[in-house]
């Protein structure tokens, strides 16, 4: 029907073939989760929750509904699950609407050193409707000082306290940060959009049940569709579900949530929990090869699945680090260090996950085959042809470990 198209969606899946993956917040979703994000519950819309549409004829969209709550409450120990919001950026928000009103004071991460756009940055909704305070790594650790960050709390009084991060490669105390909140009167609140595989497969600590709210994406460890979900204890779930719908949103995508309770059932299989626990393996494994030719690691390491290269002492920045890889065929994200004394268009750092080489079958061997890929090109930034080269190595590499077997 539409040649046009169908020859980008080929370019695309020999592209993803072709290339090494290596964006921390990217994944491969299963062939079943396409399936059910493809079906027909995209024709249906069911504006409200189950058994209280507006709409008529949406008695299977409330059993689909339903099933999916109940899978994500099972899967991550919640009191409540709401899986409709779109995205992760519109359920953060959904969230601030839900508890804070304008203005209102909240204690986060800077993006600068790890959190997210909607933890407050000044060009961000979130940073031009509430009163954003930063706390910092330690420049020592490259790490989060809890007692810093109890000492914070307690002189503003934020109204809510956010945990979760973009690009902080170590275990978050989640346990303390709740308490932490409670002592100032605060609402705790996780975003653990980039680690919820991993919670669930046991290969991080959980925000529960202490934490008040948790907000969490459905791709990226967790390998779902695009979307996101809210979680929350039984006490604030009428507000949230109220902030969700009617205050951010319209009929949901019924579509993604039918994907949606697709991966929750994947996620609970023991094949899952294998996996998660090789995506954390892979991120050490590789974080070690690179570590041994002369890279330096913010923090030193991960425990998580993703690292935070400092390329200063290769002399390469990151933006030349990122196109250069890339004509390498090896695809990941420049990134900001903590205390970066770079912009964020050129910064001194690089993002790197294995959430979606582990998907494809790799394990720690491919990790030292991945540092090798990634030395020499580093070494040859700017020698195309040099690049071209590897590219081919790249492509013969990857194409053993197909996306879809």
């Amino acid at each position: 029907m539409d040649p046009e198209v169908q020859k980008l969606i080929q370019r695309e899946e020999q592209r993803q073939e072709e290339q090494i993956g290596l964006i921390a917040s990217e994944n491969f979703a299963s062939k079943a989760v396409l399936e059910a994000t493809g079906s027909v519950f995209t024709n249906k819309y069911s504006e409200g929750y189950s058994r209280k549409r507006y709409y008529a004829g949406n008695e299977v969209v409330d059993d689909m509904e339903e099933l999916a709550i109940e899978r994500a409450k099972k899967l991550f120990g919640a009191e409540h699950a709401n899986v409709q919001p779109y995205s992760g950026s519109p359920a953060n928000m959904e969230v601030f609407f839900a508890l804070l009103q304008a203005g209102d004071t909240i204690l986060s991460l800077d993006l600068a050193q790890g959190g997210h756009l909607t933890h407050g940055s000044p060009v961000n909704f979130s940073g031009k409707g509430y009163r954003f305070i930063h706390y910092s790594l330690d420049r020592e650790t490259e790490t989060i000082d809890y007692d810093k960050v109890a000492e914070q709390a307690a002189q503003e009084k934020p109204k809510l306290i956010l945990s979760g991060f973009t690009a902080y490669p170590r275990q978050v105390d989640f346990k303390r940060m709740a308490k932490i909140a409670a002592e100032v009167g605060a609402y705790s609140m996780a975003d653990i959009s980039h680690i919820s595989g991993l919670v669930v497969a046991g290969e991080h600590v959980s925000p529960f049940p202490e934490t008040d709210v948790v907000m969490t994406t459905t791709h990226k460890t967790l390998r779902g569709p695009r979307g996101a979900m809210i979680m929350c204890k039984e006490e604030i779930a009428k507000q949230i579900d109220k902030a969700v719908f009617p205050g951010m949103q319209g009929g949901p995508h019924n579509h993604s949530n039918a994907a949606k309770a697709v991966a929750f059932a994947e996620a609970m299989t023991p094949e899952f929990k294998a996996y998660a626990g090789q995506i954390v393996r892979n991120a050490k494994a590789l974080a070690e090869g690179l570590k041994q030719k002369g890279f330096r690691l913010v923090s030193g390491g991960t425990d998580t699945h993703l690292l935070l290269v400092d390329l200063t002492p290769k002399k390469v920045t990151g933006r030349q680090a990122q196109l250069g890889l890339e004509k390498a065929g090896i695809i990941q994200n420049m990134n900001m260090i903590p205390y970066d004394t770079r912009k964020p268009f050129d910064p001194s750092g690089l993002r790197l996950g294995t959430p979606g080489v582990t998907t494809r079958g790799m394990k720690e061997p491919e990790m030292e085959k991945i540092a090798d890929f990634i030395d020499r090109s580093v070494q040859h930034i700017e020698d195309d042809a040099y690049l071209e080269g590897v590219k081919q190595e790249v492509k013969e590499f990857a194409t053993k470990f197909p996306v879809y077997r």
